[in-house]
């Protein structure tokens, strides 16, 4: 027996169910009785086709074996041969088509990208006697005109490139050489050659004469060299980075002070904002345009220290301006690649050797770097997987030095065997090649003397 309370409750409780069970059909996903057929899912016409039929087949007339055999063929093609007519479950949705059928027929399927070819061989070889074997220097250099410049003890040599003939810029005398450094201008005809003295001189390669010897800045050897429109930024073994505007009498306008000993590592970024610097301390930083100072030696952006030896592969990314690659010495053997703007370091790849130089591809991913002992090779890597593409060997000592070529295809490396071979390792795209044509279809390995 239930009190009146509980008789409401009751009753409350009985009818909250039928609410409920209305809620629970609605969301359901089939609000179907099994034995109640669902009209939206038949087919009336079919149906009463059916029905229709049956009347017929209860009283069957003769029909010819060929007219039975068409009404067969008939009844398959559209799909007659249904003998259930009323339908307990919903129809199944109908596919909906991602992109039109008209866009997708128009598109054509992407095809698979070939893959390069890689020749193992040098292109070309040249003898390179005198060559300094000083890992701590940058003696070679490939400027925007197409003429390489290489020093070989006292002297720097122009190689034209667009015809194959070789010349000498300048012999320095035995007191203020040998040649520690060399790079061209951006302009691909001034050409900066740094000395075992301290100073640096600016050379006219066209007039071949000598412009102004830059003075006073460094107390020891300029090993690194750099050139960000009119400055010149030079690195000694003092340990100092100075920027020097070629343009004015006082060419010294800022200095960064940031490594202990010498620094054999410099480069630019592509937008002249961010200067790279690695040195013999195993250090490399990064130095902002943003944070120079006239006064006082400008303090710099990133102190990175993650390297266990020498730093002087540097390269910058062409296709992202705040990725850097940087190389280590014997000791390190890491390519290293770094977010310039927070300083982190994205990725470190054991090389197993001496990291001596590293080079981008200007048209796809990849990266090039070259090696000292045990192989003395040229390593291609794809970036960012870091998956080696091929390795080119032929040197017989370490590759100290790489240049590229202005069309981005052609590498040049010079090592302490005093060979300076050409590869044609980045390949040939169709518009470097309309752009540059190679001038020079001699066979491969062949070999001539610079001098």
């Amino acid at each position: 027996m239930m009190d009146a309370g509980s008789a409401s409750n009751a009753k409350s409780q009985s009818r909250c169910p039928l609410k409920d069970q209305l809620l629970q059909k609605r969301n359901s996903r089939e609000n179907l009785d099994r034995f109640i057929p669902n009209r939206s899912a038949m087919d009336f016409d079919y149906a009463h086709y059916m029905l229709t039929e049956r009347k017929g087949k209860e009283n069957p007339t003769s029909a010819s074996p060929s007219r039975e055999a068409y009404r067969k063929q008939l009844a398959e093609t559209f799909n007659m041969n249904r003998t259930r007519i009323l339908t307990f479950k919903n129809k199944p949705p109908v596919l909906v088509e991602l992109l039109p059928h008209d866009f997708t027929s128009a598109q054509p399927s992407k095809a698979a990208k070939p893959r390069r070819y890689i020749p193992q061989t040098s292109e070309r070889t040249l003898d390179a006697p005198d060559l300094v074997d000083d890992y701590y220097l940058n003696l070679m250099d490939w400027g925007s005109s197409n003429v390489l410049s290489i020093a070989l003890g006292n002297t720097v040599y122009l190689w034209d490139a667009s015809n194959g003939s070789t010349s000498e810029l300048v012999t320095v005398d035995d007191e203020v050489g040998p040649v520690t450094s060399i790079s061209w201008a951006p302009d691909g005809r001034h050409v900066a050659v740094g000395l075992n003295t301290s100073e640096v001189q600016l050379w006219d390669s066209t007039a071949n004469r000598l412009l102004r010897t830059l003075k006073g800045g460094h107390r020891s050897r300029v090993g690194s060299l750099a050139w960000n429109n009119h400055i010149l930024t030079t690195g000694g073994m003092d340990g100092h980075i100075i920027n020097n505007d070629v343009r004015i009498r006082s060419h010294i306008v800022e200095t960064y002070r940031g490594h202990t000993q010498e620094v054999c590592g410099l480069k630019w970024s592509a937008s002249g904002q961010q200067l790279a610097s690695g040195g013999n301390d195993n250090l490399l930083h990064i130095w902002d345009r943003s944070m120079t100072s006239t006064s006082s030696p400008t303090q710099w952006l990133h102190r990175l220290e993650e390297h266990t030896a020498a730093v002087k592969a540097l390269a910058w990314c062409p296709f992202q301006g705040n990725l850097l690659a940087s190389g280590g010495g014997g000791g390190d053997r890491c390519i290293k690649f770094w977010n310039t703007h927070t300083g982190a370091c994205l990725n470190s790849v054991d090389t197993g050797s001496q990291v001596c130089a590293l080079l981008w591809n200007k048209n796809e991913r990849e990266l090039l770097s070259s090696h000292g002992f045990t192989q003395n090779q040229l390593t291609l890597w794809k970036y960012p997987s870091m998956v080696k593409i091929a390795e080119l060997t032929g040197h017989t000592s370490r590759v100290l030095f790489m240049a590229q070529s202005p069309d981005g295809c052609t590498v040049a490396s010079a090592a302490a065997d005093e060979t300076l071979r050409f590869w044609n390792v980045f390949g040939v795209p169709q518009v470097a090649a309309k752009a540059a044509p190679k001038a020079n279809p001699e066979p491969f390995a062949h070999i001539n003397r610079i001098r």
